[in-house]
């Protein structure tokens, strides 16, 4: 049987949205939800929390995450790539897993059901070292533009020479599609990580998100964003089984 922890990583350093993961969203810390969606996900042995705070980790394990360490500071500045807390997290666990999942705490509209729809396409595609969520770009690269030093001139960002049509002249419906990667959902094999020494491996698999499944809260906007979604109940939160913790409002 194929065993998966799900890690939730969970910094302090917040610069754009000062204590983002512990800031209250409808009653709950933000990390509360994407404890709750891999929870019931149902599928993983295990749900760690990463974090080099204290207080942090005392929301996670009141929300039922484990929390057996912290991680080092220097793995938790705004510029430490995610390999870095990954691998040392998990080369300090006793078990070893056969798969692990990145689950965000910036993306709350990210359900259980699209953690159990992941597995089960990873699962499905062998020839794949992890999947991660993309969805259809809004503003297309083949519309954008690089300007000259003196800000003058400018050149499309994407060569077009080759283009009957050129792109920027083109429609959007007309354009090849492309995908950007949101952070809804990571799932890999662990032995990436050993492997290539990254946490996705050399094939990646698309799975593509829907609707708010993407949405991530990036800065202030966003927030405010995910407050009037879920005032208007045109969003929904995963439900949590806990009592608020003590100071959220």
């Amino acid at each position: 049987m194929t065993s998966a922890i799900a890690l939730i990583g969970a910094r302090s350093g917040s610069e754009r949205v000062p204590r983002k993961n512990i800031r209250p969203l409808a009653g709950h810390p933000l990390l509360a939800y994407a404890i709750a969606t891999a929870r019931l996900a149902g599928v993983f042995e295990r749900v760690l929390v990463s974090t080099d705070h204290e207080e942090v980790a005392d929301v996670a394990r009141w929300y039922g995450a484990d929390v057996p360490f912290l991680r080092p500071a220097e793995y938790a500045t705004a510029t430490s790539p995610d390999i870095e807390w990954i691998a040392w997290t998990l080369e300090r666990l006793p078990e070893r897993y056969d798969l692990f999942a990145i689950v965000r705490a910036t993306n709350p509209f990210r359900g259980p059901e699209v953690i159990r729809r992941g597995l089960e396409q990873l699962l499905a595609t062998p020839e794949a070292d992890s999947i991660r969520a993309v969805e259809l770009v809004k503003q297309h690269p083949g519309k954008m533009w690089v300007l000259a030093d003196d800000a003058r001139t400018m050149r499309p960002l994407l060569d077009q020479a080759h283009l009957d049509v050129a792109w920027h002249a083109g429609q959007y419906q007309a354009l090849p599609a492309v995908y950007v990667q949101n952070s809804a959902l990571e799932i890999a094999w662990t032995r990436v990580v050993t492997e290539t020494g990254t946490r996705e491996g050399r094939v990646l698999a698309p799975f593509l998100t829907q609707g708010l499944e993407g949405f991530n809260v990036d800065d202030e906007g966003d927030w405010e964003r995910a407050e009037a979604l879920v005032a208007s109940g045109r969003a929904t939160l995963p439900p949590v089984d806990r009592e608020p913790y003590p100071g959220a409002s």
